[in-house]
C-alpha cells in the first residue's frame, strides 16, 4: 500500500495532537507505524510546542522547485530537496529534514528515520490562512482532466486498469489514514492529491511501448502532473493543519 509522505503524516497527527491536547508520542505512533525507529523528532516537536507553535506545516520540494520551502540556507534547501520532504514551524522558523534508512538483519530489516534540524525564516501565517481546500480541488480536478487530455494525444497507456480505475472513483485516495478530526473536504483533497502523486509515479515506473520521442513527451508531462500533485498535497496538508490550529474556520 502506498503511504503518504513522512512528513506529511507528521504534520497532520502532531498538529492534531497539540490541538487535542493529547500525547504527541501516540501521535507519532499513529503517524509513523511503518517505522521502527525514530531520531530526534519527538524532542523537537516538544520544544517547538513549548515555544509556541500551534502547527506543524509541510514541504514537498523538488529539483528546480522549492517554492513551498521557507527561506533557508543552501544547505537545508539541498536537504530538503533531496528528501523529498520537509517540516517547519511558521512563528519560530526551524525545519526538519527526514533522512531514511534501514536497519536490521538480511530478511528482517526495519524503517528507521533520522530528522536533522535545520534553521530556516519564519513564515506569514496568513500565508497559510489564505489556503482554500474547495479551490485546491478545482484546481486537482482541472489539472487531471487536463493531464488524461494530454496522455490521451501522447498515445500508449499511462497506468495499469487497476491503478486508472481506483484513480476515478478516488478509492485510494479514500484509504489514506488521516486523523479523525480532519474536516470532510480536507481528507477528500488530501486523498485526491496523494492519489494523484501515486498515479503519476506509478505511470513513471512503468514505460509503454511509444518510440523514444513519445516516451519522452509521455514522462514529461506525467512528472509535469506529479509536482502539480505534490504542490497540492503540501497546501491541502498545510490547509489542514491550519484549520487543526484553530486558526481558520473549517471550509
Amino acid at each position: 500500500m502506498h503511504e503518504l509522505p513522512a512528513s506529511v503524516r507528521v504534520a497532520l497527527w502532531s498538529t492534531h495532537a497539540w490541538a487535542a491536547d493529547t500525547g504527541v508520542p501516540g501521535a507519532l505512533a499513529r503517524a509513523l507505524p511503518d517505522v521502527g525507529q525514530t531520531q530526534d523528532l519527538q524532542e523537537q516537536l516538544r520544544l517547538w510546542r513549548d515555544l509556541g507553535e500551534a502547527a506543524v506545516l509541510v514541504a514537498l520540494p523538488g529539483p528546480g522547485h522549492t517554492a513551498g520551502l521557507p527561506r533557508c540556507g543552501p544547505v537545508a534547501t539541498q536537504a530538503a530537496v533531496e528528501a523529498g520532504e520537509a517540516l517547519f514551524v511558521p512563528g519560530l522558523g526551524g525545519m526538519l529534514v527526514p533522512e531514511h534508512s534501514s536497519y536490521g538483519s538480511a530478511g528482517a530489516t526495519a524503517h528507521r528515520i533520522d530528522w536533522v534540524a535545520h534553521d530556516c525564516d519564519p513564515v506569514p501565517v496568513h500565508r497559510i490562512e489564505a489556503l482554500d481546500h474547495s479551490q485546491l480541488e478545482r484546481h486537482l480536478r482541472r489539472r487531471l482532466l487536463a493531464a488524461v487530455d494530454d496522455l490521451e494525444d501522447i498515445g500508449g497507456r499511462p497506468w495499469s486498469s487497476d491503478l486508472a480505475h481506483d484513480l476515478v472513483d478516488d478509492r485510494l485516495g479514500a484509504d489514506w489514514a488521516l486523523p479523525p478530526q480532519l474536516p470532510d473536504r480536507a481528507r477528500r483533497v488530501i486523498g485526491m492529491a496523494a492519489t494523484l502523486s501515486v498515479a503519476a509515479t506509478v505511470g513513471l515506473e512503468n514505460s509503454g511501448t511509444l518510440s523514444a520521442a513519445h516516451e519522452h513527451t509521455r514522462a514529461s508531462a506525467l512528472r509535469a502532473l506529479h509536482r502539480d500533485a505534490e504542490e497540492a498535497l503540501a497546501e491541502a496538508t498545510n490547509a489542514a493543519c491550519a484549520t487543526l490550529a484553530g486558526w481558520v474556520p473549517a471550509r
